[in-house]
């Protein structure tokens, strides 16, 4: 498990992490909390669909794009409230450049 990945320098700490290749590929699968205060930030971060992705402890970076991104709730705009936010990136191939 990482505690740390970077979204375009963003730092994010997760408490949970998963690494695969797929077709050759990484593919990145993290969950992390997101607190009412971080929801507007991480959200539009998030809007972007697509980052340059890093891995601090392993030493991996990427452009990645996001495949799967859910919550746990949506009133995360409600002050005191955290979710859970699951997200998983997927290198980009040379073909979507």
């Amino acid at each position: 498990m990482q505690s740390e990945i970077r979204l375009d320098g963003e730092a994010i700490v997760v408490s949970s992490f998963k690494q695969e290749k797929i077709n050759g590929l990484q593919q990145i699968s993290v969950v992390f909390p997101v607190t009412s205060e971080e929801y507007h930030r991480i959200t539009t971060l998030l809007y972007k669909g697509e980052f340059a992705v890093a891995v601090p402890k392993l030493d991996l970076s990427f452009r990645g794009s996001i495949q799967q991104y859910f919550t746990t709730i949506t009133d995360l705009y409600k002050k005191g409230n955290v979710g859970e936010f699951t997200l998983t990136l997927l290198e980009k191939g040379e073909e979507c450049s």
